[in-house]
C-alpha cells in the first residue's frame, strides 16, 4: 500500500509542470475598440487550448457599461507555441463582428493580439492588452 501511494505522489510530482496554470490565464484588459469601449476578457484553458471570455464592459469614460457580448467567447482554440507565443486560435471581433484568425505574443503583463482574415490578405491588430491586477 506505502508503495503504490509513494508511486502515486511521485507521478503527481512528475505531471505537476503540466498540471500547473498556463502563464496566458487571468484577467485582461483588452484596448479601446472603434467605438472607443474596452472589456476585460477572462482567458483559461479549455481542454487542451487556450480560450478568452467577455466578463464585463466599459464605455470610453471607463464606466460599467451592460453588454449582449458578456459571456461570449472573444479567444478560442488558441494553442501555446512555446517562448510567449500563441497561435492556431480564432478571435472574434465585437465591434466589427468578424472573426479573425488569431495569434498572441505575451510579455510579462503584455499581451500583443493580432488576427487575420480572407487567408492572410487581411490583418488587423488588436493591440496590447494589459493584464489585470
Amino acid at each position: 500500500m506505502k508503495r503504490l501511494a509513494l508511486i502515486a505522489v511521485a507521478g503527481l510530482l512528475a505531471a505537476g509542470p503540466a498540471l500547473a496554470a498556463d502563464p496566458v490565464a487571468g484577467l485582461w484588459q483588452t484596448k479601446p475598440d472603434d467605438n472607443g469601449n474596452f472589456g476585460y476578457i477572462q482567458i483559461a484553458p479549455c481542454g487542451t487550448k487556450i480560450c478568452g471570455v467577455l466578463v464585463k464592459s466599459f464605455d470610453k469614460a471607463g464606466k460599467p457599461m451592460k453588454s449582449d457580448n458578456i459571456g461570449k467567447k472573444i479567444v478560442w482554440d488558441m494553442v501555446d507555441l512555446g517562448n510567449g507565443a500563441y497561435g492556431d486560435g480564432k478571435i472574434w471581433s465585437p465591434d466589427r463582428d468578424k472573426t479573425y484568425a488569431s495569434k498572441m505574443e505575451l510579455t510579462g503583463d503584455k499581451l500583443a493580439v493580432s488576427g487575420c482574415i480572407l487567408g492572410g490578405l487581411i490583418c488587423r491588430s488588436g493591440g496590447t492588452w494589459t493584464r489585470v491586477k
